[in-house]
């Protein structure tokens, strides 16, 4: 078994030099990156700076008298990708660990999520405390925070990076029990108030054969299974739950990025869409609502997140922006509209119940969307059995088809 460490050992020699102790008294080869730009290694790494800048499209030299740290960081950053990639392409690299502050964890993180789901990713940052997102992005990295800075040998970083990289080497070198009888896969998106229809259709698809996997449409779900979809890792998608469209394009917290519903058109797998949850858009606590959306009409989730309804006129350019997503797709597509409700909330008697901006909503979808583009228009809610299991049919028919 072998490990990549990612560090900067200009800085932070002694401390990579001591994880990479503990990780080879476990039995375990390890390989050191050295992502170090200001000045010498303190010991000879496996692969030096100057490798990992020219493998980023840079020069090491010009880098150091340029003084751009920024600039840097994003070659490095992108180096220690691409080298990461190529020793786990060649099965040099079972797992990677990283340790360090900010730069190294932007530069280590980097490397980590160029690699697949899988394989075991650890980032000792004194970054980890605070937002991760730009660090773990839609992978599987894990974040452990130093505690104290990650300078020096003490009794506290010690421990730290001892435990960190005690856990990457049980990661690697224990094989979990988790083969799986190959099914088709099939990605479905889901939010709490789209919950009935996610779990009436997966129970539907698994009977029927499918293996599942379902994705909380938070943002970094959406990208998460979109990721997979390029990946090849998935056979259909049901996308239940575009609400983070909602988002992208209100100004909520949410947001999956312009791309969201790309995936499956550029690949071109079966791609059912519905338009759950676009009732709403997601803030934080009250007072995070910026104030120019004082007026609208909100409900509290729970004390960390207050939704808010869409217009009519967002709804009406929602549809559009999901049409035109939809026109694009290069496979077999389908665009399921629930005509009584459209969220949990979206109901009659319902805090987000406004049969208005619905109907906008669906009237920029039926204008929107291509004539080869099959629209089916139920007269369910989103989360009524007959709705989930013409999704999922529609689904199975189509990857079946395939």
């Amino acid at each position: 078994m072998s490990v990549v460490v990612v560090g900067t050992l200009d800085t932070k020699g002694e401390e990579v030099a001591f994880a990479r102790d503990v990780l080879e008294a476990q039995g375990i080869d390890v390989h050191v990156v050295d992502v170090g730009v200001v000045g010498d290694p303190e010991f000879p790494p496996d692969t030096d700076a100057e490798t990992v800048a020219e493998a980023g499209g840079g020069d090491l030299r010009s880098l150091r008298d340029a003084g751009d740290r920024g600039a840097a960081m994003d070659v490095m950053g992108d180096g220690a990708a691409d080298i990461a990639q190529r020793l786990h392409e060649e099965g040099t690299l079972d797992g990677i660990l990283g340790l360090g502050g900010s730069g190294n964890t932007s530069i280590a993180t980097a490397a980590m999520r160029a690699l697949p789901v899988g394989v075991p990713k650890l980032m000792v940052s004194t970054m980890a405390s605070g937002d991760v997102e730009p660090y773990v992005g839609s992978t599987d990295v894990t974040m452990m925070y130093s505690v104290a800075d990650i300078e020096g040998l003490n009794r506290l970083s010690r421990r730290v990076i001892a435990n960190a990289a005690l856990a990457l080497a049980g990661m690697v070198d224990r094989e979990a029990d988790v083969a799986v009888e190959e099914r088709p896969t099939v990605a479905i998106t889901m939010f709490g108030v789209t919950t009935p229809c996610v779990q009436r259709a997966r129970e539907y698809l698994e009977a029927e054969g499918y293996e599942t996997i379902v994705f909380h449409a938070t943002g970094s779900g959406g990208r998460a299974m979109e990721d997979l979809v390029r990946q090849g890792v998935v056979d259909g998608v049901l996308d239940v739950t575009t609400t983070e469209w909602a988002d992208e394009h209100v100004g909520g917290v949410l947001a999956a990025g312009p791309d969201r519903l790309d995936a499956p058109g550029e690949v071109g797998v079966p791609h059912v869409v519905s338009v759950g949850a676009l009732d709403m858009v997601n803030f934080g606590p009250p007072e995070s609502v910026p104030e120019r959306f004082e007026g609208r009409t909100f409900y509290q989730h729970n004390p960390q997140v207050t939704l808010m309804r869409t217009t009519p006129e967002e709804a009406a350019e929602l549809g559009g922006i999901i049409a035109e997503k939809v026109n694009d797709a290069t496979g077999p597509v389908a665009v399921y509209l629930p005509l009584d409700g459209v969220s949990a909330l979206d109901a009659e008697g319902d805090a987000f119940h406004d049969p208005e901006a619905d109907e906008a909503l669906f009237d920029a979808l039926r204008e929107g969307l291509a004539p080869d583009v099959d629209l089916v228009e139920l007269d369910a809610h989103v989360n009524d059995e007959a709705f989930a299991l013409a999704l999922a049919r529609r689904l199975d028919e189509f990857v079946r088809e395939g």
